[in-house]
């Protein structure tokens, strides 16, 4: 058994409150659940209204399978027009 981790730094440069900020995330954060079956949590800068942590896990019986998984979340979330992607960081145990 594999786990798979992604940690992805979001600016969110059109958010001017809150509330803004957890549509865009809650928009993109379903469009990943349901591509990817992958779970998926706004992880810190909660308070911040143009910054988001995003965390994503993923279980599989492939190593593989897992590394492949969190690379096309990542492409996905850095095609997405309404975020850009600070940082990323994915760990595979």
């Amino acid at each position: 058994m594999f786990i798979g981790l992604l940690q992805i730094e979001l600016f969110i440069p059109e958010s001017d409150s809150l509330k803004a900020k957890r549509f865009v995330l809650s928009s993109i954060k379903d469009r990943i659940k349901n591509k990817f079956n992958v779970s998926i949590a706004e992880v810190e800068n909660n308070d911040k209204w143009q910054r988001a942590t995003l965390g994503v896990a993923m279980v599989a019986n492939e190593k593989n399978f897992v590394d492949q998984a969190l690379n096309k979340v990542l492409n996905f979330v850095d095609d997405y027009d309404q975020v850009e992607v600070v940082d990323h960081r994915i760990e595979i145990f």
